[in-house]
């Protein structure tokens, strides 16, 4: 069996791969455990300054793995840092995301919980979840109001719908675009930069940053659960999984 997450250390930094590209690098819950494994040695590892989260296989990431779910696997989610190994708990020090293909769902999610995102031009963000019968439990509800305008994040949540790298550069959630297939060599020239500056003062501007822009998030995340325990309860949500995995459009019925 291959190894869901690939690791390569260039200098100060460190290159986390996301390698399950016959599933476009959806994350069960082996996945999850890796990814939370990568970020504990990379927090611990005072060599170790930056690191760069991407995905094999030219996508970054379908999020979820709804196949493993409908299986019966348990969700994507560790203990100590929550979905994906990742999203309530990322690493402490900077993480960038370097995104081919889509990031979908979890996927965008997960882009959203590192600190810098770096995206083709031809790569897609969004949260298909409401298609599904579910809610963007990874944070995508709560962080992107906080990254693009209120009214484009609620039109994403709502559609389902995906948007292109190149407008959400423009409202500024996506750092810096590049040239389809360059999305990696651009995020590392970035992650030198930042590793090429003062450690501490790196992570005090995090510190800082993540403290202002979290302050309402533990109320988010605390309506989050109220509203995911009501949908997990639901016919609707067993039905847009079953859909899912059966590659069929789902009989919505409202409860």
């Amino acid at each position: 069996m291959e190894t869901p997450v690939l690791t390569e250390i260039r200098g100060p930094v460190l290159i986390v791969t996301l390698n399950r590209p016959e599933r476009r690098n959806a994350i069960d819950i082996d996945t999850a455990y890796a990814l939370e494994a990568v970020w504990d040695r990379l927090d611990s590892d005072a060599d170790l300054r930056v690191a760069v989260l991407t995905g094999a296989g030219g996508f970054f990431s379908a999020g979820a793995d709804l196949k493993a779910a409908a299986g019966g696997k348990p969700p994507a989610r560790t203990e100590r840092r929550g979905h994906f190994g990742t999203i309530q708990d990322p690493p402490q020090k900077i993480l960038l995301a370097a995104v081919e293909g889509d990031a979908l769902g979890g996927g965008c999610e997960l882009a959203l919980a590192c600190d810098l995102i770096i995206a083709s031009r031809t790569s897609r963000f969004g949260l298909p979840e409401c298609r599904r019968g579910v809610l963007a439990a990874g944070g995508g509800v709560i962080r992107l109001p906080h990254r693009i305008p209120r009214n484009v994040a609620m039109e994403m949540a709502l559609t389902g719908l995906p948007q292109g790298a190149e407008r959400l550069f423009e409202l500024g959630m996506v750092n810096l675009l590049s040239a389809p297939g360059e999305a990696l060599s651009r995020a590392l020239e970035m992650a030198n930069t930042v590793a090429g500056n003062a450690p501490l003062a790196v992570a005090a501007a995090k510190a800082v940053i993540a403290e202002v822009s979290q302050a309402g998030e533990a109320q988010g995340w605390a309506l989050q659960q109220q509203e995911l325990a009501s949908l997990r309860n639901s016919m609707d949500f067993r039905e847009g999984i079953a859909a899912f995995a059966e590659k069929r459009l789902p009989e919505w019925r409202g409860k």
